[in-house]
């Protein structure tokens, strides 16, 4: 059995872990992807956080009866030892592939309004080199660095204060004015915004009181479904429906409303703070992947694993092919996200079947 020794995350760790990790760049273009349903779009936030919540209830149950585990060692245990590393093996490449879309859209977000007349190549080093030095401190040190994040950023929303008084409250009506196949098309693009939850299945074996964890990670979630409703709400009141499904990282344009004498472009601070969002959201999931790699090549406390998994982002981040390529590679990694978080359902079926052969 694989014990962890350490538990170090109390209860303020999980709640923002759960919670900074879901907020990456994809609520920067989250009134976008729900555009298929127009002005009705607003509701669905508190849709994908239903969601969420009965899939985190299977999460932590499944964990439960492995508290020592991870979801790597899980796998192994149930499906077993071949078939188990096979599908960690996918689940690293998911991670790695993911990280490097995360990165990938931010430094597209940088070069289309801020850097545009330069290359990427030294934001992609500094900004992996800064990922290297967070992981390298551990969960716990993500776990803070997901708190800082939270208090650093949290006040971008003042600065919507002017697209809401800007607004129109009247786009929210009529109400449920969609069509099953524009819910669906919504609903398949809106969830990936949300995603990064489904980790507390690999840092539940570091929860000093795991009975509690469900609750404390369900605060996380519906903290950042509050944000993501507001952002969504606020779009739908400001935006025509034509800008919703074409103004990209439109969320951003929101603070082009805003008026200060002092500031001419409030978009290039809220680009430059976001740098902290995608750090939360990066650093958890490669130190996922650091985890993988070590249970897959049965070495522990090697530092070289995270070189090896920055250098492989480094260059998917920046290989020479089209952006349309990248696009298509970094959405199939999404939809394999949507697997992980069906996932622990099919384990739990696996260990009811074989409660009496598994011994944890």
């Amino acid at each position: 059995m694989n014990t962890t020794k350490g538990k170090v995350l109390n209860r303020y760790h999980v709640i923002f872990l759960a919670q900074s990790i879901m907020i990456g760049t994809g609520i920067l273009s989250l009134p976008q992807k729900l555009s298929p349903m127009g002005y009705t779009q607003s509701f669905m936030p508190l849709l994908f956080g239903v969601i969420a919540s009965l899939t985190l209830f299977a999460m932590v149950w499944l964990c439960s009866k492995f508290p020592n585990d991870d979801l790597f060692r899980m796998n192994e245990i149930l499906l077993g030892k071949w078939l188990g590393k096979f599908i960690n093996l996918l689940v690293i490449i998911q991670f790695i592939v993911f990280s490097a879309g995360i990165i990938s859209n931010y430094m597209h977000l940088i070069q289309s309004t801020a850097l545009q007349e330069q290359t990427i190549t030294l934001p992609v080093l500094c900004f992996l080199l800064l990922l290297i030095y967070i992981v390298s401190g551990g969960i716990k040190s993500i776990a803070r660095f997901c708190i800082m994040t939270f208090f650093i950023t949290i006040g971008l929303f003042y600065f919507t204060r002017w697209a809401i008084e800007k607004g129109d409250p009247s786009h929210f009506l009529p109400l449920f004015n969609f069509t099953p196949q524009e819910f669906y098309e919504a609903l398949k693009q809106g969830y990936f915004s949300i995603l990064g939850y489904e980790l507390i299945l690999f840092y539940f074996p570091y929860i000093i009181d795991q009975k509690k964890a469900f609750r404390h990670s369900l605060i996380g979630i519906w903290i950042s479904i509050t944000l993501c409703f507001i952002t969504t709400a606020i779009s739908v009141m400001y935006y025509s429906e034509w800008q919703l499904k074409n103004v990209e990282f439109s969320v951003l344009n929101l603070f082009k409303a805003g008026e200060f004498t002092f500031i001419e472009r409030i978009d290039i601070i809220g680009i430059t703070l976001w740098v902290f969002l995608i750090l939360s959201s990066i650093t958890a999931y490669v130190w996922c992947a650091k985890r993988g790699m070590d249970t897959f090549l049965k070495k522990k406390k090697q530092s070289y694993q995270l070189y090896i998994i920055a250098l492989i982002i480094f260059f998917i981040v920046k290989m020479p092919f089209s952006r349309e390529f990248q696009e298509k590679l970094f959405m199939a990694s999404n939809y394999v996200g949507y697997v992980l978080v069906s996932w622990p359902v099919f384990l739990i079926l696996i260990y009811v079947i074989r409660k009496k052969q598994v011994q944890v």
